[in-house]
């Protein structure tokens, strides 16, 4: 494989609709960096989703088609039931899973949280913004990529 022109990376950002009042804050978040970084409206690919389950599908979807990374949002919070524990194991597992089967980065936006409280730290809150963590890890996984295809084992 050769490098990926950082400069010419496509990112796709999945968003999960539910917890939408957080995720907006945290897909901004994403979006905000790649732009501080020079990423041009045609590098970036959003689809939102309906909830963090069906993040790992999509992500799938967007890396079939060629794109270089692919970040995660969403908002799982915990609720009454168990529920909680299956949607984040699953979503956890299905974004590792597709960055192991297509060598690229599919960076975890995805927060998981006790409380409404602890979300909105997280989504630009006294905790910073996760989505923008998530997108400067993605670049970030792009570049160690890119250092290690560049030299000859």
């Amino acid at each position: 494989m050769r490098p990926i022109e950082l400069n010419k990376a496509k990112i796709a950002v999945v968003v999960a609709l539910f917890n939408r009042e957080v995720t907006e804050k945290l897909e901004q978040g994403a979006l905000a960096y790649l732009k501080s970084q020079d990423f041009t409206q045609d590098q970036i690919f959003v689809k939102h989703v309906p909830g963090a389950v069906e993040i790992p599908l999509i992500a799938r979807t967007y890396l079939e088609m060629g794109v270089d990374g692919v970040i995660a949002i969403g908002a799982v919070i915990r609720g009454e039931t168990t529920h909680y524990e299956s949607v984040c194991n699953s979503v956890e597992r299905g974004c590792t899973m597709l960055q192991i089967e297509y060598g690229k980065p599919v960076t975890f936006g995805v927060i998981t949280t006790e409380n409404d409280e602890q979300a909105f730290d997280r989504a630009g809150g006294k905790h910073g913004n996760k989505g923008r963590d998530a997108a400067e890890t993605c670049l970030q996984m792009i570049r160690i990529i890119n250092d290690i295809q560049a030299k000859e084992l």
